[in-house]
C-alpha cells in the first residue's frame, strides 16, 4: 500500500535529520555543533476515511489530514436508523402548521 493521498497526491518527502550537541549561546553556552547528518523520510499524515462518491456509493480511501480539514472530501452519508412513513410525516407537518396558526390568534 503506497503512502500517497488519493486527493492531492501528497507522497513521502526526503530530507536530512541533523543531530546537534552543546548548549545554545543564548542559554550561556558556547553554541551548538552539528555532529551528524543522516537521510530521513517525511511521511504524509494519511487517514482511512469512508466517503460517498459522486454516484452515491461508499468506499474507503486514504486521504491526508490537510485535505480532510480543507473540505475536499464528502464523508459517508449514514442512513438514519428510523424514519417515519410518508403519511406520518405529512400528519406531523399539518399539526405543526395548525399549532402555529392557533398561537397567532
Amino acid at each position: 500500500m503506497s503512502q500517497k493521498c488519493e486527493i492531492c497526491g501528497k507522497s513521502p518527502a526526503f530530507g536530512n535529520q541533523v543531530t546537534t550537541r552543546g548548549k545554545a549561546k543564548y542559554l550561556g553556552g558556547v553554541g551548538t555543533k552539528v555532529t551528524g547528518i543522516s537521510p530521513r523520510r517525511f511521511l504524509p499524515n494519511l487517514q482511512r476515511v469512508r466517503i460517498t462518491d459522486a454516484n452515491g456509493t461508499s468506499r474507503r480511501i486514504r486521504v491526508c489530514t490537510q485535505c480532510i480539514r480543507a473540505g475536499k472530501i464528502t464523508k459517508r452519508i449514514k442512513s438514519r436508523p428510523f424514519q417515519l412513513p410518508a403519511e406520518a410525516q405529512a400528519l406531523l407537518a399539518s399539526r405543526a402548521k395548525s399549532g402555529k396558526e392557533a398561537k397567532k390568534k
